[in-house]
């Protein structure tokens, strides 16, 4: 197998929908996504299908074989595993807006703890600005999201926001590609986790970061940072370079 070698031209692979589900649920196990068996990710295949992880494997030992095709009623169509617990979050969020490429739930660190306190806390800096899009609270907790009366009850609330606080629950991080959901799916976990460090530092309940930064910030569709899943890409494959049968390594 010929190895891979990055040029500025071509940062990383080219990879597969299934293999972009499984670098991105690697890489952001190591970001604090790491809820032991907790967590979904759905690739909109455009046709009324959807890739996603399977339920009983972890996001860091997932590989492209074990990823799953299901439609819109979460009945599976390809694949030798079952769904994922929470997949009506996904179906209704779907359902609801087809034009989102990828979708991931998870019970993230510090974004968990700021959806327990009920609040979405500041940006206090560059990094946790970026990615783009609406934060907001779903503070009315009706049940897991097994039941898919509290799934479409919460993507209701979610309305055309691009990352939401679950209270009582974990994040929901929405994109039109991998890279732009790995940003915000980033930038928030450093956003919720730095507001609590200064929180509990007695720091300032406001940003000191200028209006303008925040609009243009805002204003992103999380996919403007070439480089940054990129090298996430890159660290997951030298971290197990036989994880793809068509990649020997990314050295």
């Amino acid at each position: 197998m010929k190895k891979f070698k990055p040029s500025v031209a071509q940062l990383i692979p080219d990879l597969t929908p299934a293999e972009q589900i499984v670098v991105l649920a690697r890489a952001l196990w190591n970001e604090g996504y790491r809820d032991h068996l907790a967590g979904h990710i759905t690739y909109n295949l455009g046709d009324g299908t959807m890739l996603c992880n399977p339920w009983l494997l972890t996001w860091e030992e997932i590989l492209p074989a074990d990823i799953i095709r299901i439609d819109l009623d979460g009945k599976v169509l390809e694949g030798d595993w079952p769904v994922p617990l929470g997949i009506p979050l996904h179906l209704a969020l779907h359902r609801a807006r087809p034009d989102v490429g990828i979708a991931l739930h998870n019970h993230s660190e510090f974004g968990t703890v700021w959806a327990d306190l009920g609040e979405v806390p500041p940006a206090y800096d560059q990094s946790s600005s970026l990615g783009g899009g609406e934060v907001v609270l779903v503070d009315e907790y009706e049940g897991a999201v097994d039941s898919m009366a509290a799934a479409e009850s919460a993507i209701r609330s979610i309305g055309q926001a691009d990352r939401a606080l679950l209270a009582g629950h974990g994040v929901f991080v929405t994109g039109s590609t991998a890279a732009a959901v790995y940003l915000r799916a980033v930038a928030l976990e450093q956003r919720c986790k730095n507001a609590w460090m200064i929180r509990v530092a007695d720091g300032p309940s406001k940003t000191s970061l200028p209006n303008w930064w925040l609009d243009r910030m805002a204003g992103s569709d999380g996919n403007s940072y070439y480089g940054f899943w990129e090298s996430a890409v890159r660290a997951v494959l030298r971290s197990d370079p036989e994880l793809f049968e068509s990649i020997e390594s990314c050295n």
